[in-house]
């Protein structure tokens, strides 16, 4: 999740306190100011991860100004490192696989990607995530191997033949789409293995895959910049900016009478929103359905998963028929984690409360948290547990720069006399002898995220589950 977008609400609600109160105006909207209301709630949670979505691909493939630009669209990335607290554009990030990019311009022409072929005890994968934020096809491990192989993703109005050499087409229901690539890094040694790996993704426009003439380009975008502030002030702006390359074809045809209902509070594709013709009270009307909505969203992580000794085990991403129609359960995994995976590609066990029944507060407690032998998370691929900031999700500094704790550091983990290994999770050090296996965190909320990479299925089933985080001395 785009870490500014918080701060674009917190901004929003204080414009809105000063600026849009009740008062006894004749509306313009010629529906009920409550409709009013519950539309503007309908539209925030329905919005919600596609504005947050639209700030990753402006500061990634738009604003080449801007500290966190990677390459113009269709242009692959390589990120030749883990992440570290440095990195604040995505929350949660994980610090296992230095990520690859595309962001997909898929509106001229699909895009053909060919991976190279890697030895197959790694973990790689490509995530496809539309505007949406639905996950519409994966490559890599799980999916199509580790042999190597081409592959097109292709936009919405595409209607041309497949060439010969491309294993499998991936269609997107949006004309733009963001391609993650993990690779799995097994130490700082293997980095140098990692960054040739990179190397061999390759990204081409279908033209320039076939050394054809490219075909004439689509039009031109001005694109919004996106800031707190211009957010305020037109707080479904982006919403209505990003709907125009979300067209309602194909499956997607299920939202048109949604679109519908959004048009009658001005909010309507590629059509700008005009805020500034609605009456005070229209704004405070819908001022309050937005904070409805939050409100809303921010309860619904909290039923994610089951609950598994505090911890809430699951994976709430997926493709448009995993969520269903369910826009808040949507909204809900872009605030907690935007971009996760498939339950089936990862599993993220969240840390929700301690073994006292509390929030995890390692400014207040020493923490441990204990693997039983022969009990460490099973997955095909890898596991680990990464420690956040609990207020800002983002990855925190700390004296040793570790920010997790995975399996291709079992070696240097030290294991109990009943071969059990213990996690020391703490603020400060816990001494020589168990530095090895400390988990640095921070002075106050802590989040904590573990994750099963392609998990196996006693993972899934919930017949092993994670062990509790249990408070220390």
């Amino acid at each position: 999740m785009n870490p500014y977008f918080p701060r674009f609400i917190a901004c929003f609600f204080t414009l809105l306190s000063l600026n849009a109160k009740p008062t006894s105006a004749q509306a313009e909207l010629k529906i009920p100011l409550a409709e009013v209301t519950q539309i503007a709630e309908e539209a925030f949670i329905y919005g919600y991860p596609l504005v947050m979505n639209y700030g990753t691909v402006y500061e990634y493939a738009v604003d080449k100004q801007g500290k966190n630009f990677k390459a113009p669209f269709n242009v692959l990335y390589n990120t030749a490192r883990v992440y570290t607290p440095a990195d604040t554009t995505i929350v949660t990030p994980n610090s296992d696989t230095p990520y690859s990019f595309v962001t997909a311009d898929l509106r001229a022409e699909p895009l053909v990607l060919t991976l190279p072929a890697i030895e197959k005890d790694r973990y790689y994968s490509v995530q496809l995530i539309d505007l949406y934020t639905d996950n519409f096809g994966y490559m890599g491990s799980r999916t199509t191997g580790n042999g190597g192989g081409t592959y097109m993703v292709t936009g919405p109005n595409w209607k041309g033949t497949v060439p010969a050499g491309v294993a499998k087409v991936f269609p997107c229901e949006t004309e733009f789409a963001i391609l993650l690539i993990r690779t799995q890094l097994f130490g700082p040694a293997d980095l140098e293995n990692v960054k040739k790996i990179q190397a061999g993704y390759k990204a081409q426009p279908l033209s320039q895959y076939l050394g054809q003439p490219a075909p004439p380009q689509a039009a031109t975008i001005d694109w919004p910049m996106i800031d707190k502030f211009q957010a305020a002030k037109d707080p479904f702006e982006y919403l209505a900016f990003i709907l125009q390359f979300c067209p309602t074809t194909g499956a997607a045809a299920v939202e048109q009478p949604l679109r519908e209902r959004f048009k009658q509070i001005g909010i309507a594709a590629g059509q700008p929103v005009a805020a500034n013709k609605y009456t005070e009270v229209e704004k405070a009307a819908i001022g309050a359905g937005i904070r409805q909505g939050l409100a809303k969203i921010k309860e619904s992580i909290v039923t994610f998963g089951k609950d598994e000794n505090g911890w809430r085990v699951g994976s709430p991403f997926g493709d448009r028929a995993f969520f269903h129609g369910d826009w808040l359960k949507r909204a809900g995994s872009a605030m907690a984690g935007i971009y996760g995976n498939n339950a089936v590609e990862a599993l993220y066990p969240i840390l929700s409360l301690d073994s006292a029944g509390q929030h995890p507060n390692s400014g207040e407690h020493n923490y441990m948290l204990t693997f039983p032998a022969g009990q460490l998370p099973p997955c095909n691929a890898f596991w680990s547990v990464t420690m956040y900031d609990g207020k800002t999700q983002l990855l925190i500094e700390n004296p040793i720069d570790r920010y997790l704790i995975n399996s291709p550091m079992l070696p240097n983990l030290k294991k109990n006399t009943d071969g059990s290994i213990t996690l020391y999770v703490q603020k400060d050090s816990p001494g020589k002898d168990h530095e090895s296996n400390w988990l640095p965190a921070p002075n106050g909320l802590m989040y904590v995220v573990m994750r099963l990479y392609w998990p196996k299925e006693e993972a899934l089933s919930g017949k092993w589950q994670p062990p509790a985080m249990v408070v220390g001395k």
